[in-house]
């Protein structure tokens, strides 16, 4: 006869025992999601946190960059906070997305993923592409929204050259092939040759310095790695022979060496740059009230040079936050990087850990005249939905590989 769990003594049937029902009681929500088993339990809380903090305060200064230009022209002056905060919303829930999928699983659809890329970036080079500023980099969407494929371009080059690397049979060294070498170069080529057409110079290099760290940390001899790089310093001294720059480029190269020989043209950006971050002093002059990002002084304030609203509204105080909330976003990267349990797990967090350092210097140092314009923008930050969705899905890839180690350990 079935019926509630009961205890036994000499003197009958008692109540039933203490705790019986314990394992049956529904759990709430809140113990279900942190479960022992749970992905939520096993997530970097700390780069979680950090990445939110950053797209809050990029959020508030793309609103405070664009609401005065906005406001003076008739248009609604919430226009690019709307849109910024749809960008970060779609951007959270791709990054969820991704970092609930295993590191196996990612390793298979790499391929797949790349294919698509080289695709999107083939067809954007077509009449269905948009020409901004000179590159023709764009897919055209309705409501004025923009599709840039050469973001995800760093997420296909990351994920397929960590899958050559990590199943290339090893040699007696322990490193992998030379074929393997050849193989990921092959596969960067049409990423970095496409982009370059475009043209894309910023992201061009990004793509170039990910590839040689990923390279670097694959594992293979130093004499190869020497070899290389012989190579493509010939390569380099080539291409700056057969003038495939084009003249904007090149003139932000020569106005970054001599910045005051033509204020008036491309020296004026940086000028500017620097007068806005120098500004603010130490406290800054306050959201909203910044008269040089009201005059809108400073091109693309909301994008490539949003680090020049930060410097004249948040003062060097705010600046040091952003860099310190970059840094940590960083570090947690390369952390995941040494404890990944894998080739595959180490090259993906040293990618995203690379790719985030260098965009980061880079578009910082050209605010403050330690490095010449190329046009990136600063991750988490500037305004974008095509920059968040790919540095959304690359802290998706790092939850990824930190939830593999800990779920083993």
């Amino acid at each position: 006869m079935l019926g509630r769990p009961t205890s036994y003594s000499p003197r009958g049937l008692t109540t039933p025992r203490p705790g019986a029902f314990a394992a049956r009681r529904p759990r709430s929500l809140l113990a279900r999601a942190f479960a022992r088993n749970s992905p939520l339990r096993h997530m970097d809380w700390i780069l979680v946190v950090v990445v939110l903090g950053l797209t809050a305060i990029g959020t508030l200064l793309v609103w405070s960059a664009t609401e005065p230009g906005l406001d003076a022209a008739g248009q609604d002056p919430r226009t690019y906070l709307k849109k910024q905060l749809l960008n970060v919303a779609i951007g959270l829930v791709l990054m969820i997305g991704v970092s609930l999928i295993d590191t196996r699983q990612l390793r298979t659809w790499a391929p797949f993923f790349y294919g698509g890329t080289v695709l999107a970036l083939l067809a954007v080079l077509t009449p269905l592409g948009s020409v901004v500023n000179g590159a023709q980099a764009w897919f055209s969407l309705p409501g004025g929204f923009q599709v840039e494929p050469n973001e995800f371009g760093k997420i296909a080059l990351i994920l397929i050259t960590a899958m050559i690397f990590s199943q290339s049979h090893p040699t007696a060294s322990g490193g992998p092939r030379v074929r393997s070498l050849f193989i990921a170069l092959a596969c960067a080529a049409p990423l970095i040759g496409l982009v370059v057409v475009e043209p894309a110079l910023g992201v061009a290099l990004v793509l170039v310095v990910v590839t040689a760290t990923m390279i670097v940390l694959s594992g293979l001899r130093l004499r190869v790695i020497a070899a290389l790089t012989g190579v493509v310093a010939v390569i380099i001294a080539a291409a700056g022979g057969l003038d495939l720059l084009k003249d904007y480029q090149l003139t932000r190269f020569t106005s970054f060496l001599h910045p005051s020989q033509d204020l008036a043209g491309a020296g004026y950006n940086a000028a500017q740059a620097k007068i806005a971050v120098g500004s603010g002093g130490m406290f800054g002059q306050g959201l909203f009230h910044g008269q040089l990002v009201a005059g809108n002084f400073v091109p693309s304030q909301q994008t490539d040079f949003i680090f020049t609203v930060a410097g004249e509204e948040l003062g060097f105080v705010g600046t040091i936050v952003i860099v310190f909330l970059l840094g940590v976003v960083i570090l947690r990267a390369l952390r995941i990087a040494t404890r990944a349990d894998d080739l595959f797990g180490l090259l993906v967090a040293s990618g995203v850990a690379m790719w985030f350092a260098f965009q980061s210097f880079v578009n910082i140092g050209m605010t403050i005249g330690i490095m010449p314009i190329t046009g990136l923008p600063l991750p988490f930050v500037s305004y974008g939905g095509s920059a968040i969705f790919a540095d959304m899905i690359a802290i998706g890839l790092l939850q990824s590989v930190h939830r593999r180690r800990t779920v083993f350990e």
